[in-house]
């Protein structure tokens, strides 16, 4: 009877132990599609950042800020005879 009833502890523990076994490699695989899907986004957004930077290079340089101030604010160069230098 005690050998009969130590069979069934270990049957019921060894089925606990093969569910847990179970649900790990589950929660695992789950976790590992999270972080692809993660790594994924974070690689799109690396690649959107570095659009949005060469984009932002592109709307500053020299050439069309000058020419934005040209056209749109109407300003000009310098003209040096122009220029008066008030000293102290």
């Amino acid at each position: 009877m005690m050998l009969r009833l130590l069979n069934v502890c270990l049957v019921l523990v060894i089925v606990a132990s093969s569910i847990g076994v179970i649900y790990s490699k589950h929660h695992n695989r789950m976790l590992y599609v999270e972080l692809r899907q993660l790594e994924t986004n974070r690689d799109n957004l690396n690649v959107d950042w570095g659009r949005l930077q060469l984009e932002q290079s592109t709307w500053a340089t020299h050439g069309r800020v000058e020419s934005a101030a040209r056209k749109r604010l109407k300003m000009r160069n310098v003209d040096y005879a122009e220029v008066v230098i008030i000293k102290p």
